[in-house]
């Protein structure tokens, strides 16, 4: 699978299948109704914290799978599963914030 980190596209591998992620403008917007965002700066102060929940993490997987054009729901993501248990998925998560708003912003902290 090849990436266009320009783009802001990662790859994970999720359920052992590699897959593309992107958080498009769509993307984007769909989390900023998710965390009750009025803007990105607010959803960039969200994740600057680095503290994120399970939940947070699903949506946000979630918004940068649809973002690359999967189909799937949250619901159908949390069922997903990553190698490395919960800090696998704070991996993914920050390589896809990292890619989309730099590598100052959003890194999840390690449950």
């Amino acid at each position: 699978m090849s990436v266009n980190r320009r783009r802001g596209e990662v790859e994970a591998v999720i359920d052992g299948v590699p897959r593309k992620l992107c958080l498009t403008l769509g993307a984007l917007a769909e989390l900023e109704d998710a965390f009750a965002a009025d803007d990105l700066g607010a959803l960039v102060e969200r994740f600057a914290t680095g503290r994120l929940s399970a939940r947070d993490m699903i949506r946000i997987i979630g918004a940068g799978l649809r973002g690359a054009g999967e189909k799937i729901d949250d619901e159908g993501v949390a069922a997903l599963r990553v190698e490395g248990g919960a800090a696998g998925y704070a991996s993914v998560v920050a390589s896809l914030l990292t890619e989309t708003f730099g590598s100052a912003q959003g890194q999840p902290q390690n449950p």
